[in-house]
């Protein structure tokens, strides 16, 4: 059970006890009141308003309630029918109980915890992760939480035993309510990270040997590049020293031909934008490669970049999920091996750089249109005082 479905959990367990048990009290409207409020038409919405205005508060389709909230704000009152009190309506009240670690026998005579930092003396319950799986007890002893306390910090606290009672005032018999172990709350996180992670190891193989591909069919471009310009020194030196051209005919040639060379060079930085280096060469025919090779073997880069952000979100989830249960999480057992971790990791540390840069090119982006305005400020300044 999460932090933040705790209260509507409650909520949910309320109505059903409400529906099953015979009902605590009923509210009476007389004949005016029906009368002044036309039943057809009427729907749940606007019934809601009619009988309980303080519900307003929470809808921004109704107008706002004239009348206080009764509940504070709490949703699980709400939800609940007012008891008949003196002819009054009143709220019932709402206590939580959770189970409380009670194992010297001196402090079930006494009723009292030891002082000090004693595991045995505090009247809380160690992490088990096992919830409702955990041992039972005998003797079963409970703590009352205020009604200051949020519902989260209950909930979480209540995840230590195996279970924890709602009492409500005016229904004699308690809920109990068995909490989720650290299997039953993750088990469809894990069998979901665990098909992801099969999907992840098909497609990193494919993307592998893909990119292995590209980076040789590159690397053997350099290679074919450096023959063919030793290929070139070589055609150079056999005419300069070799037959009757000599250097008269070949220095024009050799002039022109490296002219012809940074030209080309110099077109090929416009083309792609960036910056003159072997690292931008490989990168452009790298990628390129690889596009080919993913679009001939079925692999969409779009659909493993969102798997694989999924699957670290979900192994996100998991890793709050056992430090709130205070276990150890098996993340190899759910990933299927370490190649599996290690694609993730690698990609999950990749992503915050890629935002890093867009976020620094917004900044600058920000930055020249400030710029731009003051400037802009500046020159009609100028202008009104000329």
């Amino acid at each position: 059970m999460s932090h933040r479905a705790a209260p509507l959990a409650l909520t949910v367990i309320a109505r059903t006890t409400l529906i099953r048990c015979p009902p605590i009290s009923s509210r009476k409207y007389s004949d005016a009141s029906d009368s002044s409020k036309p039943t057809l038409g009427r729907g749940a919405t606007q019934r809601r308003a009619d009988d309980r205005p303080w519900h307003r508060a929470r809808s921004n389709t109704l107008p706002k309630s004239t009348s206080p909230d009764p509940t504070g704000g709490d949703a699980t009152k709400a939800e609940i029918p007012p008891l008949k009190v003196n002819g009054g309506d009143k709220l019932p009240e709402i206590v939580f109980r959770a189970e409380a670690d009670y194992t010297n026998d001196d402090e079930d005579k006494n009723d009292k915890p030891q002082s000090g930092n004693d595991a045995n003396g505090s009247n809380v319950a160690s992490y088990s992760g096992l919830g409702h799986e955990g041992p039972s007890r005998d003797k079963t002893r409970w703590v009352r939480w205020s009604g200051s306390t949020e519902i989260g910090d209950f909930i979480r606290d209540a995840a230590r035993g195996r279970e924890f009672t709602v009492s409500i005032e005016g229904h004699g018999e308690e809920l109990r309510v068995a909490v989720p172990s650290f299997k039953d709350r993750t088990y469809y996180s894990r069998m979901r990270l665990r098909r992801m992670s099969r999907e992840i190891d098909q497609m990193a193989r494919i993307k592998r040997e893909c990119d292995e591909l590209a980076h040789k069919g590159a690397h053997a471009l350099a290679k074919g590049g450096f023959v063919a310009l030793a290929g070139w020194w070589g055609v150079v030196y056999y005419v300069t020293f070799h037959t009757e051209m000599g250097w008269d005919l070949v220095e024009p040639v050799t002039y022109l031909a490296g002219l012809s060379t940074i030209m080309g060079g110099y077109l090929w930085f416009l083309f792609i934008s960036r910056d003159l280096s072997y690292k931008a060469a490989m990168n452009v025919t790298v990628s390129r490669r690889q596009n080919a090779l993913y679009q001939e073997r079925g692999f969409d880069p779009q659909k493993w970049e969102q798997i694989v952000y999924d699957a670290n979100e979900l192994r996100r989830e998991i890793k709050t999920a056992a430090h709130e249960y205070g276990v150890d999480w098996d993340e190899m057992k759910d990933l299927g091996g370490e190649a599996v971790k290690e694609v993730l990791e690698e990609e999950d540390e990749s992503r915050p750089n890629k935002g890093e840069d867009e976020v620094d090119n917004d900044d600058d982006a920000d930055a020249d249109d400030d710029n731009s305005k003051t400037r802009g400020r500046k020159s009609r300044r100028q202008k009104e005082h000329g």
